[in-house]
């Protein structure tokens, strides 16, 4: 039998783990041939983000395979349906939300990032008393949830908001010189984000405390979304080489093409971006020409041994040009997700505010230690805790990665922080 201490064991688990966990409380709790749970993803099937979008997907599906071959949800197997939310924003977003939950209902949603919505799919959640969760790493979910935290109680962001990747930025940039392992030519550090808000929040969270960490922002330029045209850009650098060139918008080709353009004429500038780099698209477009490049993401897959099954199921699933940095998002949130809902009883359906609430309470009790570390929810926004800017603890936050593509041949190593590092910092080789 199931008892508590063994719950609270296995409440930090994934893998074999959460498997043998979600087995447990199947074995106590089971509905002998239940009907199968419907579960709803919005997701860019199609248009700019189409590549995350199929990652997403996949993420779901490995999740939905070991889900139910450990006996489904209180022995309800779970059943997956995609919506397109093809070039995103609020209208395609939420309409597709919505066909989910009227033609399957959908007592679940769970969607990678969606960009351009500013978050109105927590209103179709509330609206239907279904639970949301998310990959938009944004920090006006956090607001939007405390404006009415009754109303938004079963909307979820699985990772943290983007605004901590500034002040993540500048301490790690700070560690790199204190550490003796870069000695910039400055203290400029140049912004370019592109016109979404996400890339906005984060260039806005480094320009506002820039100044504290010691550091002037020489440079803040404003790109169109997308954008692969950056000779104006490029041009305006020049001028005034930064000691550090960080590039905030996050699609994978444009941010190939910006490195392509850059190698010509490089300056004496590390170049950071942000989670763009982590998708196989940036290497084969950019080639020799992104080795080098630095860039963090305060989630994906972790490259330890705790994950090391998931990293090689899914790229012998999918293939070897598939990114498992992003289908892990998706994985370990539908993970976690049926976990929450075995133990809260079921998973309810549209409508069910009472169920679904227990759904949420749970995931907000559980800690869960997935292939991208711990998510545990912050009561203050229900967005995952980030490691180490929002908490020092490694066990109950989820780590701000930064990476460096040191082998083009080869995945990016992860060099901080220190309690996840794999390599150290290796200097560009255009600064050598």
């Amino acid at each position: 039998m199931l008892n508590r201490r063994s719950l609270l064991r296995g409440s930090a688990a994934a893998g074999a783990a959460g498997t043998a966990l979600l087995a447990g409380l199947n074995g106590a709790r089971a509905q002998a041939g239940g009907a199968p749970i419907p579960v709803g993803a919005a997701l860019p099937m199609s248009g700019i983000a189409a590549a995350d979008g199929i990652e997403f997907q996949n993420g779901l599906t490995m999740a939905v395979d070991e889900i139910n071959a450990a006996g489904g949800v209180l022995g309800r197997p779970l059943e997956l349906h995609v919506e397109d939310t093809a070039d995103m924003g609020a209208d395609l977003v939420t309409q597709a939300m919505q066909r989910l939950i009227d033609r399957y209902e959908t007592p679940v949603i769970m969607n990678g990032y969606n960009s351009g919505t500013n978050m109105v799919e927590m209103d179709v959640a509330a609206d239907n008393d279904v639970i949301f969760c998310h990959y938009n790493t944004m920090i006006s979910h956090n607001n939007k949830f405390k404006e009415d935290p009754e109303r938004y109680y079963g909307c979820f962001q699985g990772d943290p908001p983007e605004y901590y990747y500034g002040p993540g930025l500048l301490t790690y940039l700070n560690t790199l010189i204190e550490s003796g392992q870069w000695t910039p030519a400055n203290r400029k550090i140049a912004l370019i984000p592109s016109a979404n808000e996400y890339s906005i929040t984060i260039a806005n969270a480094v320009r506002d405390q820039a100044a504290e960490f010691g550091w002037e922002v020489s440079l803040y330029e404003t790109v169109q979304f997308p954008n692969n045209q950056w000779g104006p850009t490029l041009a305006k650098l020049r001028q005034d080489p930064p000691a550090v060139i960080a590039v905030t918008h996050f699609l994978p080709q444009d941010l190939a093409q910006f490195m392509v353009q850059f190698a010509p004429q490089p300056m004496n500038s590390l170049i950071y971006m942000q989670y763009g780099p982590s998708l196989p698209a940036f290497k084969e477009i950019g080639g020799e020409a992104v080795k080098g490049v630095l860039y963090s993401t305060v989630v994906g897959c972790l490259p330890d041994e705790f994950s090391e099954a998931f990293r090689s199921s899914y790229r012998a699933r999918f293939g070897e040009n598939s990114s498992y940095l992003t289908g892990s998002q998706t994985y370990d949130g539908l993970w976690k997700w049926a976990l929450a809902a075995a133990i809260a009883g079921g998973p309810g359906a549209p409508f069910d505010r009472e169920q679904a609430m227990k759904v949420a309470a749970s995931m907000n009790r559980l800690i869960y230690r997935g292939v991208n570390g711990i998510c545990r929810f912050d009561p203050d926004g229900q967005s995952a805790f980030c490691y180490p800017t929002q908490i020092a603890d490694a066990s109950l936050g989820m780590p701000h990665q930064f990476l460096q593509h040191q082998d083009v041949a080869a995945d990016p190593v992860m060099v901080a922080p220190g309690s996840y590092a794999k390599a150290a910092f290796m200097m560009p080789p255009w600064m050598s």
